[in-house]
């Protein structure tokens, strides 16, 4: 491998690994979400330019934001002056060099859930606060947020650009608030952990180095909030919930690759010490008396255990859950998974009359999980006609070699 593409190797790594704590250092220098993103990707560039001559520095994390701090301070001076800028310019100019440059990236202070509450602060739309903190915090581009929100990649990026603009012109502190602030701002924060563990677990095989390492953001995250809030039993059910599907990794794909789906997994293959940590916070969680979305899920989630663990085959507690958590939010895909449930309980032919209503929302257009349940179920029913279509079109969508090939084997296999 040539220096360049060492170089590049190298930048890269960083970057996933350390591009949250960075934009969340600077950002909290800058008050200005968009600059940090913008001095910390002409500090790649720049990296990208001088390491394969002068080789990579002994500590990159520290050498990425020296530059961009200085960055930073070139921006500021060009576009902006008055009070306020030349308090920021201060603040940046200030930073110790000594604290970046003595070879520990651990002197470099963590910002990651200061910044975290900053993007849920009031002034910033609800819709908006965890896609901000997906782009902000974890470094998704607005292409992969909008697939997780069922948005298109356009609108998404106009409304990051106005969330980050109104962070600028609010002034919005990058602190962690105050006690009695904290719950007014957890949803969006919670919301967003979740949404970037998804994201990641969509990458089951860990062949991709982005998505994997996301996955291990996300619950690193996770118990930052936990930790902080350890009387929280949202903050516990999401954790709690995170580990049930974590703890199913390795399950999900055979020795060649294959996908696996949930009922035909080995369950000896679960992570069981993870599992029983799910469930030791799902039940502080439920010793707290306030029920809510995260332990409705990681309820969710140790049913599917238990059942799968013991063999039963009443699915009447997950179709309960199912319609716990769907008063409490009103989500097509929970929608979807609870049909999927009363397919079980009640039967192929009344979970299709879910579907088919389901069908009228939009967001499930291009919803890939949505044509794979519906082309099994009419399946079963003997619409073979109909299910083919339903596979083609859960196929076109797939994303994941291995589920595409899953679902192809599937469609094969069904009567002419």
């Amino acid at each position: 491998m040539d220096r360049t593409a060492q170089a590049r190797r190298a930048a890269d790594a960083v970057v996933r690994r350390s591009y949250g704590k960075l934009v969340a250092f600077l950002a909290a220098a800058m008050h200005d979400v968009a600059a940090a993103e913008d001095a910390l990707s002409e500090a790649f560039a720049a990296a990208l330019a001088d390491w394969p001559r002068n080789g990579c520095p002994a500590n990159p994390e520290a050498w990425l934001l020296t530059v961009a701090r200085r960055k930073g301070i070139d921006r500021f001076r060009q576009h902006r002056n008055g009070e306020a800028a030349a308090l920021q310019l201060r603040i940046l100019a200030e930073i110790e060099e000594s604290a970046v440059t003595e070879g520990d990236d651990a002197a470099i202070p963590d910002r990651r859930l200061a910044l975290l509450f900053a993007c849920a602060h009031p002034a910033i739309d609800t819709g908006i606060r965890a896609p901000l903190m997906l782009q902000a915090v974890l470094g998704l581009d607005a292409k992969a947020i909008a697939a997780a929100f069922l948005a298109s990649p356009e609108a998404m990026g106009k409304r990051l650009g106005r969330a980050k603009q109104k962070i600028r012109q609010a002034g919005i502190p990058f602190v962690v608030p105050t006690r009695d602030e904290l719950a007014g701002r957890l949803d969006g924060v919670l919301e967003a952990v979740y949404a970037a563990f998804a994201e990641g677990w969509s990458d089951p095989g860990g062949t991709d180095a982005i998505r994997r390492d996301l996955t291990a953001e996300a619950l690193f995250l996770a118990r930052l909030v936990v930790e902080l809030l350890p009387q929280e039993p949202e903050a516990l059910g999401l954790l709690a919930c995170m580990l049930h599907a974590e703890a199913r990794r390795a399950a999900r794909r055979t020795a060649a690759g294959d996908y696996v789906p949930l009922a035909e997994q080995d369950v000896a293959r679960w992570d069981a010490a993870m599992i029983d940590e799910a469930e030791a916070l799902l039940l502080r969680a439920s010793r707290l008396g306030r029920i809510g979305r995260y332990q409705l899920e990681a309820a969710l989630q140790s049913a599917h255990v238990e059942r799968c663990r013991s063999g039963r085959t009443d699915w009447a507690p997950e179709v309960q859950l199912y319609d716990a958590l769907l008063a409490l939010c009103d989500s097509p895909v929970v929608a979807l998974n609870r049909a999927l449930a009363i397919a079980e309980l009640k039967g192929s032919e009344a979970a299709l009359e879910i579907m088919d209503a389901l069908a009228a929302d939009g967001r499930l257009v291009d919803y890939q999980p949505y044509w794979a349940a519906r082309a099994a179920l009419l399946a079963r029913t003997h619409a073979y006609r109909d299910a083919r279509h339903a596979f083609d079109v859960a196929i076109g969508l797939a994303g994941d070699p291995a589920v595409r090939r899953f679902l192809q084997d599937r469609q094969a296999a069904l009567p002419r």
